[in-house]
């Protein structure tokens, strides 16, 4: 695997040019991108986009972060922005992928369906089969966003989203058969409602300043509670403390940059906010039981082993 200093990051893979609309998404055919890079999609991520790919042929190794799948026709795959990941598909993939911006579609789902937030937020792999429920609407939803990707005309973005948030609920549909509800109250609703977007400002927060802030008492502030409500909050809806969740992103993006670039333990402390790279190696340890060095050196090796291995047999999983 090729590590640069930073990892690839783009709107669509291999391309430099920028989706400029906020609400506009972007269709293909899984072999228009992946034909070309010989069905390799190195790993990269996108910092603003979703991604839902829906393979009908074929199968995939498919890489999210530091674990490693693979998956067989039919599946379908969701990658939200800012995670990495990657992919080798089999020569006889097809199926169609949709691309497009996050926070609007988030924005849209924090009025409407709240519990889809997490779904829409958590990389989701999908093995599907004929008579799933819900199978069905996953097609013409996609040719639908075909058809308006190709077909400029007046309400395009609200069309566009509009059958973008249908095809997410029929995703967490398919997720979540187990768990639906069909009566949620108007009480009900709101509370949820409320906490969720609470938990997506301090989210959006966290992302925009992990590297430099780490003060529970300064993100409470903005979110505009105490540190304690913060906690509760985290806990009702993620299961986890506000201190976790922060924890968790700083471990998160430094497996990601020891994975995925070859910047120095040393530099690598110092962009995530810490004073020196033995604190560094001993906060990282607690939380993965390993240090910087050993993640590195046994995580690319892992990742080599299973790029090595004839298509279709990866095993490798996280550390």
């Amino acid at each position: 695997m090729t590590r640069s200093r930073v990892i690839p990051n783009y709107d669509l893979y291999g391309d430099s040019s920028r989706i400029e609309d906020s609400g506009a998404f972007n269709f293909e055919w899984i072999p228009q991108r992946s034909a070309p890079y010989n069905w390799l999609i190195h790993p990269h991520r996108h910092d603003s986009f979703i991604q839902v790919l829906y393979l009908t042929e074929g199968q995939v190794d498919v890489q999210i972060e530091h674990a490693m799948q693979t998956l067989h026709a039919p599946c379908v795959m969701l990658i939200p922005a800012g995670h990495v990941h990657g992919f080798r598909f089999s020569k006889d993939t097809q199926g169609p992928v949709v691309t497009a911006m996050q926070k609007p579609l988030e924005s849209a789902v924090g009025l409407m369906m709240p519990a889809l937030l997490d779904t829409i937020r958590t990389p989701r792999l999908l093995s599907l089969h004929a008579d799933m429920r819900y199978i069905d609407q996953l097609m013409p939803l996609f040719l639908a966003l075909q058809h308006e990707s190709r077909t400029p005309a007046e309400g395009q973005v609200a069309a566009g989203t509009s059958l973008l948030l249908a095809l997410l609920v029929q995703v967490h549909r398919i997720s979540q058969l187990s768990h639906l509800s069909d009566s949620t109250s108007t009480a009900t609703h709101y509370s949820i409602s409320r906490k969720a977007q609470q938990i997506e400002k301090f989210r959006n927060l966290l992302d925009r300043h992990f590297r430099t802030e780490h003060s529970l008492q300064a993100y409470a502030d903005l979110v505009g509670v105490s540190v304690g409500q913060l906690s509760r909050l985290c806990r009702e809806v993620l299961g986890k403390s506000s201190l976790q969740v922060m924890n968790d992103r700083l471990i998160q993006e430094a497996q990601r940059e020891l994975l995925y670039t070859s910047l120095p333990i040393k530099q690598l402390a110092s962009e995530l906010g810490f004073e020196d790279d033995a604190y560094f190696s001993r906060f990282f340890r607690k939380h993965t039981g390993t240090t910087p060095k050993a993640y590195r050196a046994n995580a690319l090796a892992r990742i080599s082993k299973a790029e090595s291995a004839p298509h279709g047999c990866s095993t490798f999983s996280g550390a």
